[in-house]
């Protein structure tokens, strides 16, 4: 059996930017060893497979498919960049007829609206809550170290839900504390020694050119072996920005 693979680059208007998946379309389903398979020699952060449900459908005509997510190492409950690659691949390559499609997986169903040039997703809200630093005080200083001096947290984040944790840096720094960071994998795993951190995101604000009118959040992703194995070693830098560009032939952005 033939397997289309689309390589789709999120959360970008440009070509070899952003965050990028793979894209399988299934006819049929397969067994979950090779699904893994394909995902491990593919190698991305994540490779999504997209099934139809209804034999009478394909994918340009049904608006209802089956979505699982996989990293070179295994399978995980939720990805957004590659459900975004996913509705692009389906509006954009395959010419869906729908005005949305709606994805059935591990986290409930999934809807994705087409609107003009924008794909608007609707995924679950696992509300974080905000902890005292102190909690994690090991963590973060192996995340900055020295490098972004003292006080440099404005707030901290904890989803139960996923497991994350989200740093936010003082308004006082510059992009550059960011951009910077080096971090050790290693170090950063043994410094949480209660498992309950099972991934960290490290953000702050940063001011766009003037004539841009949305607010772009940078963040280094850390993603330990608990939780998702990556095709990028053990962390990523993505710029997100929270609003729709209109995307090229496989590139494209969410609002």
């Amino acid at each position: 059996m033939e397997i289309p693979i689309f390589m789709v680059d999120a959360f970008t208007n440009l070509p070899f930017k952003g965050n990028p998946a793979a894209v399988c379309l299934l006819k049929h389903e397969l067994c979950d060893e090779l699904y893994q398979k394909i995902a491990a020699e593919i190698n991305l952060s994540e490779t999504v497979f997209i099934s139809t449900i209804k034999p009478s459908e394909d994918f340009t005509k049904g608006s209802r498919f089956r979505l699982r997510w996989f990293t070179p190492t295994t399978e995980v409950n939720l990805c957004g960049h590659a459900t975004l690659a996913s509705a692009a691949v389906l509006f954009k390559h395959k010419k869906n007829l729908n005005s949305a499609v709606v994805f059935e997986t591990r986290s409930g169903d999934l809807s994705v609206v087409q609107q003009g040039e924008d794909l608007v997703m609707d995924f679950p809200l696992n509300t974080p809550t905000k902890q005292a630093p102190d909690h994690f005080k090991d963590l973060i200083k192996c995340v900055l170290q020295a490098a972004v001096g003292d006080h440099p947290v404005q707030d901290v984040y904890f989803s139960s839900n996923t497991k994350k944790l989200l740093l936010r840096l003082a308004d006082t720094r510059d992009r550059s504390t960011l951009t910077s960071l080096q971090v050790n994998p290693e170090a950063l795993l043994s410094s949480d020694k209660s498992g309950q951190v099972k991934g960290l995101i490290v953000t702050m604000k940063d001011i766009l050119p003037l004539g841009m009118e949305s607010r772009r959040i940078l963040s280094l992703v850390l993603r330990t072996p608990s939780w998702v194995a990556t095709g990028r070693r053990n962390w990523e830098r993505r710029n997100c920005l929270h609003s729709s560009v209109p995307g090229e032939v496989e590139s494209y952005s969410s609002r």
